[in-house]
């Protein structure tokens, strides 16, 4: 590859490269992956994967149509494995221990069989592998196609072949449809395709090689594109735009740990420093991909770090090359303190999904309160019913058909291709025959009905009812209701 040496240490042990990173990931990103309850993006995810086909189509013309494809891929897992915290998390699992095993095996290509093996274990033991790998979102899914359409390009470019540019064309297809942000890696290819070290005839054939199996990618991904643009406003409506320190913020946010992203960080720089042309793909997966994110976020709302936690794997690569310089024994030591560095920050997220990590919204505890009071007859009600907490969505998932009749609402969110459904125009006809109701409010209230605004606090306040009991629970605020 032009500029790009690459290293070939025993060629037949490469799989043991791989394979005790991947072990290593899926041990720890397996450990308790069902603890924390699903926080609202997953809920998000579950509501469009457990929707009848015809609904899910219905739902990309509307909403999130950049999420898409993940969510028809999680419809079938749900349908075959259940939607339990576990099961839908396992995807992800799977493929970030996939991504690790990808990572070191490209460490191994480019810089060393060490920088390989050390490189993925790093990236085993951060925070931030577990935190995406134990969340139903396309995180992982995004890494995974990163780290293989890297790993694709640099076997398209050793020796070129239509296979090869093949196979990287739909894997670079495949990352587009996992999350388009992460199509920012493609100007990273660019400068490995572009780099000097080659005379113009010998460089031409991977040049249009490389643009030619752009060429099937753009098909697909162009009304995928062309969708989500023009829901960008909607869908991100909560990002504010981007400012200077948000990257010194990045390492830690990817990581999930201030501490592991800072020592991260200092090995990826000075592995850069060592490892000269070697490292020029990793260190220009690494920075191209925050640099244009950052740029287009001071413009555009569209910084959100999670965005980029493809880059990280790239980031340990370049790690490992730092590592790989110093004795195997001590190598692993640095690993083993980035992993005891990061146990609060593992034993964290183990406990909640939600950033900061106090923010619980516990929709489980506000479900039991309900499930263990209700009567038949019963109504519930939601406030807010917009916005993005999905107080509705988050006791539907944990109290299912044993969830009392939703008094308001008159239009599904499964007609409405949406995340919300429509609410009656008329609270207080729609609250007539119920004799208890049970308000589920968002944040800690000493008074929930006077926090319900409009017709339908009215509704609740002047129709008749007392508040009978209040139950406070992190976030979430749950009040029974009788006439």
């Amino acid at each position: 590859m032009g500029g790009l040496p690459v290293r070939r240490h025993l060629p037949g042990w490469l799989g043991a490269v791989w394979l005790w990173p991947t072990l290593a990931t899926l041990a720890v990103s397996g450990a308790g992956i069902g603890s924390a309850q699903p926080w609202r993006d997953e809920l998000a995810t579950w509501s469009a994967a457990t929707r009848p086909l015809g609904d899910l189509a219905r739902m990309a013309g509307t909403i999130d149509a950049a999420t898409w494809p993940y969510y028809l891929f999680m419809h079938g897992w749900v349908a075959l494995c259940g939607d339990s915290p576990a099961a839908l998390r396992l995807p992800s699992a799977l493929a970030m221990a996939g991504t690790a095993g990808l990572a070191a095996a490209l460490g191994a290509r480019l810089l060393g069989r060490r920088a390989g093996l050390t490189g993925g274990l790093l990236f085993a033991a951060l925070p931030g592998t577990s935190r995406y790998a134990q969340e139903a979102r396309p995180y992982a899914f995004v890494a995974l196609f990163a780290v293989l359409a890297t790993l694709l390009l640099v076997r398209a470019l050793e020796r070129p072949g239509w296979r090869r540019w093949a196979g990287y064309a739909a894997a670079v297809a495949a990352l587009g449809l996992a999350h388009l942000v992460a199509l920012t890696l493609l100007a990273a290819h660019a400068a490995a395709v572009l780099a000097p070290g080659r005379t113009t005839r010998r460089l031409r054939r991977p040049v249009w090689g490389w643009l030619l199996a752009l060429l099937p990618a753009a098909v697909v991904l162009t009304p995928l594109v062309l969708v989500a643009a023009g829901q960008r406003g909607r869908q991100l409506d909560w990002v504010d735009q981007a400012r200077p320190a948000d990257l010194a913020a990045l390492p830690g946010a990817l990581t999930q740990s201030g501490a592991v992203g800072g020592l991260l960080l200092g090995l990826a720089a000075l592995g850069a420093a060592r490892s000269g042309w070697a490292g020029l793909l990793p260190a220009a997966c690494l920075v191209l991909p925050v640099a244009l994110v950052f740029l287009a976020g001071l413009a555009v709302p569209l910084w959100v770090p999670r965005y980029l936690f493809f880059v990280v794997p790239f980031a340990c690569l370049l790690a490992g090359a730092a590592l790989a310089t110093a004795a195997l024994p001590a190598a692993l030591a640095v690993v083993l303190l980035a992993g005891l560095l990061g146990l609060p920050d593992q034993a964290a997220l183990r406990h909640s999904h939600e950033w900061p990590r106090g923010a619980l919204v516990d929709y489980r505890g506000a479900a039991r309160v309900v499930d263990a009071g209700r009567r038949p007859g019963d109504v519930i009600v939601f406030s807010p019913r917009d916005g993005w907490l999905f107080t509705d969505l988050g006791i539907g998932y944990h109290l299912g058909d044993r969830q009392p009749r939703d008094a308001l609402a008159v239009r599904g969110r499964d007609a409405r291709g949406d995340y919300w459904a429509d609410e009656c125009l008329d609270p207080a006809a729609c609250l007539a025959g119920a004799r208890r109701v049970w308000l589920v409010v968002a944040g800690r209230r000493t008074d929930p009905v006077a926090a319900v605004p409009g017709a339908k606090g009215a509704a609740l306040r002047d129709g008749g009812f007392a508040v009978e009991r209040v139950w406070p629970r992190p976030g979430l605020t749950v009040a029974l209701l009788t006439r």
